[in-house]
């Protein structure tokens, strides 16, 4: 059976581009980003491109936002509505991983949140965690979140440097599965993301 899976995080800049990248390229999933907010030169569908296998099937962007900031803010300095009803999973035979942007309770518009896409979507979420002070409690907040609202939760993949104790503190208190770790890569390139894969169960 074929799944999708969205890729959500704790918070902004933690990884999620780094684990799509990884788990696309292990699964052999196609890849796909609704929202691209900024940075369109180097997008992150163009940064996983560089980084998987060259028949992976990388979708386009519902939304391509030129700035840099909260989706709902740079779609407003566009001129752009962005509505989750608009936004439509791909047709595709294979996994698909979909990639979020920044976490959970970041804003599309007025009235509607990056977990609102996740319920419209109906994707099952992987959690990206990333060691820092503060981040046992932004992680057990996410997942606080997606439990109270019945959201499917595949795991939790820690990424970047080990601090075992709060990895050891989120697994024990969530009872989340934890699929694996992403070390922090020296080098980030094809065969670097091919061999984190190595380290993740899914």
């Amino acid at each position: 059976m074929n799944n999708t899976y969205f890729i959500t995080g704790i918070g902004t800049g933690i990884g999620k581009t780094i684990v799509s990248a990884v788990l696309t390229e292990k699964l052999k999933a196609d890849y796909w980003k609704p929202v691209q907010s900024g940075d369109l030169d180097i997008s992150d569908s163009l940064f996983v491109k560089h980084l998987v296998s060259p028949e992976t099937v990388i979708h386009p962007e519902r939304y391509r936002l030129s700035q840099p900031l909260s989706p709902h803010l740079s779609a407003k300095l566009d001129g752009i509505n962005i509505t989750v009803a608009s936004i439509k999973k791909p047709q595709t035979n294979n996994h698909l991983i979909i990639e979020g942007a920044g976490g959970l309770m970041v804003p599309l518009n007025d009235e509607e949140l990056i977990l609102d896409l996740i319920k419209g979507l109906q994707a099952k979420v992987i959690v990206v965690s990333q060691n820092y002070l503060g981040s046992i409690n932004h992680t057990l907040l996410t997942l606080e979140i997606l439990k109270a609202n019945k959201i499917d939760v595949a795991g939790l993949i820690f990424n970047g440097t080990e601090n075992q104790e709060s990895e050891q503190y989120i697994t024990n208190y969530s009872n989340v599965k934890v699929l694996g770790r992403i070390p922090k890569l020296s080098v980030v390139d094809h065969e670097s993301v091919k061999k984190a894969g190595q380290g993740i169960t899914l």
